[in-house]
């Protein structure tokens, strides 16, 4: 609300401003007059500001805008009639004297033409500075528009990075705290781990992007706390074969698919092996993200394109790369694959 009450009072000021050096110093230049029209000016130019502030501020905004026509044209004519009389008095009893002594004996001070000529000096100038406020407020109105969009986009965001699933945590806690109980060498690494994931989740995920080879740090911490479940049964494979350093992704994109590998894949799947393979490359600025999972004998268990943690991909990739991404889902006999290419984010951003 303080950048729009600064950007009305710039308008304001810069018009205002405007308006007074033309009726000062072009009229002046003209006739070699300043004193004359720096007095003109002086008397003028308020009249005007108050037909153009009263006309806008308070007719149309008050009454106008708020379905009183009547009002409206009732407090136009009125206020018209009122700021005419004032200039046409101004004109009347102090130009005519000094400058035009003939004029008051030849036409009376309510004479109809020159009540016309001035209502039309001064309404022309309203209507100009009606235009160029309203044209000015438009593109404030679409600025805080846009504005509360972004932050509704960005508060969305921020609900979607945070779904992730609350009992892999509960989960997790229990088994390093069965691991604690027979001490067990791991324990402190599997600690380290679940602090990182957490200090990730709760901070480094806040930013716009994030390097990938931090966020594949988050998904090996992860894949560790799960191994702990699932323990010998469980293959798993991340497999990088291009350079990645300088490539920025949006933080916890991958976290979702790999999650859901577990969800409807391993988890699906109690008694049998179960493997994840998780394969990235990179062509200049695009990623090419594969990540498969076994299904097994339990498939079918909501493995697909409407679970909640695809949608949640999906709907994140459409926010921060509307046009930088393809995202594919292909399910087969025994395994389901989800290929994920996006275009790096420092890239998009400067484009």
């Amino acid at each position: 609300m303080r950048m729009k009450y600064r950007n009305e009072l710039r308008f304001n000021i810069t018009f205002w401003l405007v308006y007074f050096m033309y009726e000062w110093l072009a009229n002046a230049s003209v006739a070699d007059e300043y004193r004359r029209y720096l007095i003109n000016a002086s008397a003028i130019v308020p009249v005007t500001f108050l037909a153009s502030v009263f006309t806008v501020h308070i007719l149309f905004k008050k009454f106008y805008l708020k379905n009183r026509k009547k009002a409206f044209w009732i407090g136009l004519i009125v206020s018209m009639t009122v700021f005419v009389l004032a200039r046409r008095g101004f004109n009347y009893y102090y130009v005519y004297p000094l400058y035009y002594p003939d004029a008051q004996l030849t036409m009376p001070y309510l004479f109809l033409p020159k009540m016309i000529i001035e209502a039309v000096n001064i309404y022309l100038i309203v209507g100009l500075y009606s235009v160029f406020y309203l044209i000015q407020a438009w593109y404030e109105e679409q600025r805080l528009a846009q504005a509360l969009i972004q932050q509704k986009t960005e508060a969305e965001l921020q609900v979607l990075k945070s779904q992730v699933q609350p009992h892999f945590i509960f989960n997790t806690l229990n088994n390093i705290y069965s691991y604690a109980i027979r001490q067990n060498e791991k324990t402190p690494d599997l600690l380290h781990r679940l602090s990182s994931f957490l200090s990730y989740n709760l901070y480094e995920s806040k930013s716009p992007s994030i390097a990938l080879s931090k966020e594949l740090e988050y998904i090996n911490s992860y894949l560790e706390l799960e191994k702990i479940r699932y323990g010998s049964r469980l293959d798993v494979s991340v497999n990088v074969f291009s350079p990645v350093d300088d490539f920025h992704i949006s933080p916890l994109l991958l976290l979702p698919l790999v999650e859901n590998c577990f969800k409807h894949g391993s988890a699906a799947t109690p008694v049998e092996k179960c493997w994840i393979r998780v394969d990235i490359s990179r062509n200049k600025d695009w990623l090419t993200v594969k990540i498969e999972n076994s299904i097994g004998a339990a498939k079918g268990t909501g493995n697909g394109k409407n679970g909640i943690g695809l949608e949640n991909v999906r709907r994140r990739l459409e926010i921060i790369y509307p046009s930088n991404y393809d995202f594919r889902c292909i399910p087969g006999k025994d395994s389901y694959l989800a290929i994920l290419k996006v275009k790096n984010l420092l890239r998009t951003a400067s484009a």
